[in-house]
């Protein structure tokens, strides 16, 4: 029973076994870690600084943290902002000024920094200044918006990248090498690079991938895409539903619509939905959409979105999802048009900016007695008994912006037949001017 157990608590994931300890070793982010860039040139020199590793789950912020230590000689210290308070960083400097009495540096890895409040950032800054410790804090949250500028003005931000392909076969090759079980894997190229596209960028989880398939099959099993397939079933893509992540995606699907491509947008609403994004969010976003970039271009389009929105609320996922396809592929075929969101947005400015302006008497409206008597509505002119059913020279805006004009169609879609149907009675107005002041 006592080898049972010493044989469980020995158990080593592949990704910890295969944690390099040099950058010779270190797999990825060349475009940081190349003989050419700074941060390789400062760890050659064993001249490192504070800095901030900003990237998605797996790409190896913790592993680069680690090696870093190696490369310097340094020791490595870490807290994670999950678990730990300021009286854990204090005790963490407390730690590295005793390193430091014996001529020991300390870098101090802090896990998910984002976690902390802008307090507990605080806590850090004073011990960064002095050189306590070399701060290396790691996010997969913009630090932009997460972190405290202090601390951020005090360290250098390095974006980590997914793992390419190539990476993840860097990865499989020394896999090989450290595991024979692994190595009995007949992995054709097609089956890994099915595994590397489930992997996603994430190397933890190729590595994990890799692991629960050489359980999974035996020696003798040839291995396809099929069963690769069949072993990797409802593995969804990344996808943080409230992160960077989230907000780039909705941006690019945004941006291809607006672009009017088709494809684009498919491809972005395919990834969030395969990623588990509610629909119904992207239905809300489809009808803003409609509004704010192809307006009365093709009022068809706001139409379209929300009978998509309505389908989904309606029939839930997957079939409603077919209806949210076929909104955005119609959005972004339609004719573009922003001229009411301009013109709402200058008007919008334009109320906020002055005070309450008056309503033209003519325009007002007059129930009672005393309102007749005081002239409210009077000379106003019912547009049903005019010419052309339009009461040529009329004004509907407060007096002093008489004349201005927001709203400007574009020459495309439905618009260029709404500026043309504008510009004639704006014709009829000036006509009508020109008679009044003779």
């Amino acid at each position: 029973m006592d080898d049972l157990f010493q044989t469980q608590s020995g158990y080593q994931p592949l990704a910890d076994r295969l944690r390099p300890t040099s950058l010779d070793d270190y797999v990825g982010q060349k475009h940081i870690l190349d003989n050419d860039k700074p941060l390789r040139k400062a760890l050659e020199q064993k001249n490192i600084h504070s800095m901030i590793f900003w990237g998605p789950p797996g790409v190896g912020k913790t592993t680069l943290a680690q090696v870093i230590s190696h490369s310097v000689d340094a020791r490595f210290q870490t807290i994670s902002a999950v678990q730990a308070g300021v009286k854990d960083i204090k005790l963490a400097a407390e730690q590295a000024k005793q390193a430091k009495y014996i001529g020991e540096k300390t870098i101090l890895f802090v896990d998910e920094v984002h976690r902390f409040n802008k307090s507990q950032q605080d806590a850090f800054l004073p011990y960064v200044e002095d050189g306590t410790f070399i701060f290396i804090g790691a996010t997969t949250e913009n630090p932009s918006f997460e972190l405290n500028s202090a601390l951020l003005s005090r360290a250098r931000v390095y974006v980590l990248k997914s793992f390419t392909e190539q990476d993840f076969i860097t990865l499989w090759q020394r896999a090989c090498k450290l595991d024979s079980q692994i190595a009995a894997l007949k992995l054709d190229e097609p089956s890994l690079s099915m595994l590397a596209q489930y992997a996603d960028g994430d190397a933890r989880r190729f590595l994990n991938m890799l692991e629960i398939a050489s359980d999974f099959f035996e020696p003798e099993d040839a291995i396809n895409t099929d069963s690769i397939q069949q072993l990797l079933q409802n593995q969804p893509r990344r996808f943080d539903k409230g992160g960077e992540n989230f907000y780039d995606q909705i941006s690019a699907f945004h941006k291809s619509v607006r672009g009017s491509s088709p494809d684009g947008a498919l491809y972005w609403l395919c990834r969030m939905l395969d990623g588990g994004i509610e629909p119904l969010y992207l239905a809300r976003r489809m009808v803003r959409i409609a509004s704010e970039d192809i307006g009365n271009a093709d009022p068809r389009a706001l139409t379209l979105a929300i009978n998509a929105w309505e389908s989904q609320e309606r029939l839930g996922s997957p079939e409603g999802e077919l209806s949210l396809a076929q909104a955005a592929v119609y959005l972004a075929s339609a004719p573009k048009s922003n001229a009411v969101y301009n013109a709402y947005n200058e008007m919008m400015a334009l109320v906020k900016s002055e005070g309450s302006q008056e309503v033209p008497m003519h325009l007002r409206n007059a129930p009672t007695k005393l309102m007749k008597e005081l002239d409210y509505g009077v000379g106003y002119r019912y547009a049903h008994d005019e010419p052309e059913a339009y009461a040529a020279g009329e004004n509907y805006l407060p007096e002093q912006h008489n004349g201005r004009q927001f709203y400007q169609p574009v020459d495309r879609g439905l618009e260029k037949k709404i500026a043309q149907k504008l510009d004639y009675l704006r014709a009829l107005d000036q006509k009508s001017n020109q008679k009044r002041n003779r």
